[in-house]
């Protein structure tokens, strides 16, 4: 049976670090204290993240295995790790949000691309706007510096017209005194 409880074990290790080494981003946090349907609630709030409870030891193995460092200090207590392999944006915004509302539940810090950061960085995260609205804000300056740029081609086009035209009503005034 022992046997049996390490391979477990070893299994759950392997999926651990799997985990961290393809998900974006990792949140820790401390779940103590929320009920089943709190539960249920913060995994839909953060859109493309998986949350899973795991053992502390077993995960700090996994996080070693995966070569992430600096999160010894964060295996404390209850811990939750929410592996996000879409948004990471989103999903910061939905575990900051559950956790206003629901004060049970403590971020702790994480792993941003391949880093460790803290609580206060995951916020951080959370501030952000979210992809899209960041790339349509980017697609907004590009064409409005593209028609600063037309504009400005046209210009002196418009003061070559202008000026020919210009020169055109002067030699019609000069030929009709003549």
């Amino acid at each position: 049976m022992a046997d049996k409880i390490r391979a477990d074990k070893a299994g759950s290790v392997a999926e651990l670090t799997k985990r961290f080494q393809e998900s974006g981003a990792t949140v820790l946090t401390e779940y103590r204290g929320l009920t089943v349907k709190q539960l249920t609630e913060l995994r839909r709030s953060m859109g493309g993240a998986e949350y899973t409870v795991a053992k502390n030891t077993l995960a700090k193995i996994a996080a070693t295995n995966a070569g992430l460092t600096g999160l010894d200090a964060l295996f404390t207590g209850p811990t939750a790790l929410a592996f996000v392999s879409g948004d990471v944006v989103e999903a910061a915004k939905g575990l900051r949000d559950f956790a206003k509302a629901n004060p049970l539940l403590v971020i702790k810090g994480g792993v941003f691309e391949g880093k460790a950061i803290s609580a206060a960085e995951v916020g951080k995260l959370a501030d952000l706007e979210s992809r899209e609205v960041l790339l349509s804000k980017l697609a907004g300056a590009m064409k409005a510096t593209m028609g600063n740029a037309a504009a400005l081609f046209q210009a002196p086009l418009v003061k070559v017209v202008r000026t020919a035209a210009a020169l055109q009503d002067k030699r019609e005034k000069e030929g009709a005194d003549a």
